[in-house]
Formats: C-alpha cells, sequence, structure tokens
C-alpha cells in the first residue's frame, strides 16, 4: 500500500491544484467549476466532470484523496490505466446523476404545487431566483418544503466522494477478506462488511433529517450503484486488461 500508482497520483494532484486554486480565487472557482443544479443559471455543461475534483475545506479533500490513495492503487495496478481512469470518471459522473436527480424530483414537485396554487411559471421562476412567495402559498405548501425546494435549486455539489465510493464497491467487491481498520470505533472489519455499512448509513441520512452537515448521501449511493453495475457487467463480460491497452 505503500507507493502510489501512477493514476491515482496524477488525480490527487489536479485535485490539490483545484483545491489551491479554490482556496485563492473563492467563489469564481466554485461559480465556474462545482456542480450546479442544471436549471440554475450557474450550471455549465463540464461541471458534471469538473465537480469531482473540487473540494469544500481541508477535511473534505484530505478524506477524499487517503481514500483514492488507499483503495484506489490496488485498483489502478490489478486493473490498469485506462480501465481505472475509465472505472473512477464514471463513478463520479453516476454519483453527480443520482443526485441531481433527487434534486430535481424536489424541484418538479413544488414547482407543479405552486403551479396548482394559481401561479404561472413566471412565477415559480421567479421564487427559485429570489424566494420570495405570497404568505397564503407559503402557508399552503409549507416552509420546510419549500425551503427544501430551494435548496436543491441552489445545491452546489463539489468533491469526488461519489468516484470514492465506487472505488470502494470495486474493491471490496475484488479484496472482500481484507481487514480494514475503522477510525471510531478502533475496531477491524472486512471491506466486504464496511463498504455495505457505509452505503447504507448513506441510506438512512439521505432519507432523513440526521444527517451530519451539507452532505450529498445519494452521490455517495450513486457512486456505489455505478459501481457495482460496472464490476457485475465487467464480470459477466470477462472484462480484461487486454480490452484497455
Amino acid at each position: 500500500m505503500g507507493r502510489i500508482s501512477e493514476i491515482v497520483k496524477h488525480l490527487i494532484i489536479i485535485n490539490v491544484i483545484f483545491y489551491i486554486a479554490s482556496q485563492v480565487l473563492g467563489d469564481f472557482m466554485y461559480d465556474l467549476f462545482a456542480m450546479h443544479y442544471p436549471k440554475n443559471p450557474d450550471f455549465i455543461l463540464w461541471q458534471p466532470l469538473t465537480h469531482m475534483f473540487m473540494h469544500g475545506d481541508t477535511t473534505h479533500i484530505l478524506f477524499n484523496m487517503f481514500g483514492l490513495w488507499m483503495f484506489g492503487t490496488p485498483l489502478e495496478q490489478m486493473w490498469g490505466k485506462q480501465k481505472f481512469i475509465f472505472y473512477y470518471l464514471s463513478a463520479g459522473l453516476g454519483a453527480v446523476l443520482i443526485q441531481t436527480l433527487v434534486y430535481h424530483y424536489d424541484v418538479i414537485a413544488v414547482s407543479q404545487i405552486l403551479l396548482e396554487n394559481g401561479l404561472t411559471k413566471l412565477d415559480v421562476n421567479s421564487f427559485y431566483e429570489t424566494g420570495r412567495l405570497n404568505n397564503s402559498i407559503i402557508q399552503s405548501v409549507g416552509e420546510e418544503r419549500l425551503y427544501s425546494s430551494i435548496q436543491s435549486f441552489r445545491a452546489v455539489m463539489v468533491g469526488a466522494s461519489g468516484a470514492l465510493y465506487g472505488i470502494l464497491v470495486g474493491f471490496a467487491m475484488l479484496f472482500p477478506n481484507v481487514q480494514l481498520m475503522l477510525l471510531f470505533p478502533p475496531i477491524p472489519i472486512k471491506a466486504k462488511f464496511l463498504v455495505p455499512l457505509l452505503i447504507l448509513f448513506d441510506l438512512f441520512f439521505g432519507f432523513t433529517s440526521y444527517s451530519v452537515g451539507p452532505i450529498a448521501h445519494f452521490a455517495h449511493i450513486g457512486g456505489a450503484i455505478t459501481g457495482f453495475v460496472m464490476m457485475w457487467y465487467w464480470k459477466k463480460n470477462q472484462f480484461n486488461n487486454k480490452r484497455w491497452n
């Protein structure tokens, strides 16, 4: 585990460069490269790719890069460069797709309610831009529901966590009996148990209001699902390294 593989090394360098730039340039970097809801005026076509190289704070990038090094290196060593980078980016794109669909469902559901309450499409668009509504409509729809839809519309996604969850799934499927050490509590657990446990936690926090901080739990799930589907497909069709040379 000591030696870092080439693509993993390059990914970590790119992430660090993006992070340093975001600390120097601030909101300019997040406006350009973080993932925005597709109907948000700040959305740009490259954001589904670039968001996975952006991070919110130092802890965020440290955990993700440590996970990428620890679990990504053995996968790249087994698969080779091309297969690994394809898998990594696909998991990241799958993550942003699932999280965006969750946001879209929230926005569309509330938009439909607002239309049924007599607002026009222009009124609905104005609501998402300004956050302002007639008090009677606020009481009819509910402040919590309206606030949730605004949060979805204005959501900014950053981080390699979705791609990392795909890496974790790949690692657990290839090395199911490897013992890993939990941080809290510090006990050993096999990869085939740890990764499903992490996904269950994300499902719980994603469907409840007990989330710890602004974490895109469904992006984690999306990355994990994408990784699982790819691993299953490759195994079923006996994909091997020669196809990626």
